[in-house]
């Protein structure tokens, strides 16, 4: 899809980052880092930042995502440093009530002058919400998302209408009020993968972010949500998060990535595995490898090639960009890799 493409940054918002390795630079999950990065990536003209929200680590050698910030106070702290970027934050929908919810967004909407936006998880992960008695276990996969639909129907409804009666399954509201309103209208996103998610996502949500194992498989489900958005006769924007492993040249942007495959911590990615209820071993960790998502290595010049063709085979709106080191990293995306991107997606 041609035209304007937006460009964000996954915060370090939990210890080690997107990079599951006992040698990448020291990310500790902690308040500095995450404002130094939104702060430049301001600087550096990204468009927005965004926090997830987590409640557990995977464990292993470097106890991976077990330390984290709170995802909207967090964003707070970053909306009231920043004057331009748009700041998304993450609740769980089965953790926060609706009300509670749509007030707490509203607050991040006025702290931030309207650059709020809110990405809604239904909570898949049992072993996080378990441990604090937040896990009902009666609820099925698309049973969380039926329930995540009524809970983002309220919310929406909180922000506009001046009094909120709402009978459910899961949700029964009589007389909700909650003021003040947000500036303006949230942007929603979701990163619902399965059919049910991807239902969820594509109906209720401005935008969704997806995967794939390749760009084929990432451009299929950018085409489906097109398709599907299509059809409910409203528009949608696809994301795809983006691992950026830069350095002066091609070969020593290898070795740093390679550096990284190695340290790899297989204990971390088992019990990351574990939580998305995959069973694995030494075996399947090393086949996950050290880097969650889609990946370019290399100079910025191989880097920004890289990443405008996945862009052109994806038919993707935007990247959402993880760094082993943030504060190099968004400086050179900014400097030399997102100029030729804003060109060629005029």
């Amino acid at each position: 899809m041609s035209g304007p493409k937006e460009y964000g940054v996954f915060l370090p918002v939990a210890n080690g980052g997107w990079i599951v390795s006992r040698n990448t630079p020291p990310l500790d999950g902690g308040w500095v880092q995450n404002r130094d990065a939104a702060l430049i990536a301001e600087q550096e003209g990204f468009d927005f930042v965004m926090a997830m929200g987590k409640w557990r680590g995977f464990g292993g050698d470097t106890d991976h995502w077990g330390h984290s910030l709170e995802a909207v106070t967090m964003m707070a702290g970053i909306a009231a440093v920043t004057k331009r970027v748009k700041v998304w934050a993450t609740l769980h929908a089965i953790l926060h009530n609706p009300a509670v919810a749509a007030k707490m967004i509203a607050t991040l909407d006025h702290i931030s002058g309207g650059r709020a936006g809110l990405n809604i998880v239904a909570g898949a992960y049992r072993g996080e919400f378990a441990q604090m008695d937040a896990w009902d276990a009666a609820l099925s996969h698309d049973a969380r998302y039926d329930l995540t639909e009524e809970w983002t129907r309220i919310v929406k409804q909180l922000w506009r209408e001046p009094k909120v009666t709402f009978k459910g399954k899961y949700f029964d509201f009589q007389d909700c009020v909650s003021e003040p309103k947000p500036l303006k209208p949230p942007f929603l996103i979701c990163a619902g993968m399965s059919r049910r998610g991807f239902e969820f996502s594509v109906r209720e949500a401005d935008g969704c972010f997806i995967g794939g194992r390749d760009k084929a498989e990432t451009g299929d489900a950018s085409r489906r949500a097109r398709a599907l958005a299509a059809e409910l006769g409203k528009p949608i924007r696809t994301y795809c998060m983006m691992t950026v492993i830069t350095a002066e040249t091609d070969a020593e942007a290898e070795v740093k990535a390679q550096k990284y495959r190695d340290g790899l911590d297989e204990g971390a990615v088992l019990g990351m595995l574990e939580s998305y209820g995959v069973a694995g071993n030494a075996m399947t960790a090393r086949a996950q490898g050290a880097f969650m998502t889609q990946t370019v290595v290399g100079s910025p010049a191989t880097c920004a090639t890289g990443i405008e063709e996945f862009l052109r085979d994806c038919d993707i709106d935007g990247l959402m960009f993880i760094y082993d080191d943030y504060a190099q990293g968004l400086r050179v995306t900014g400097r030399e890799i997102l100029p030729r991107l804003r060109q060629a997606f005029t």
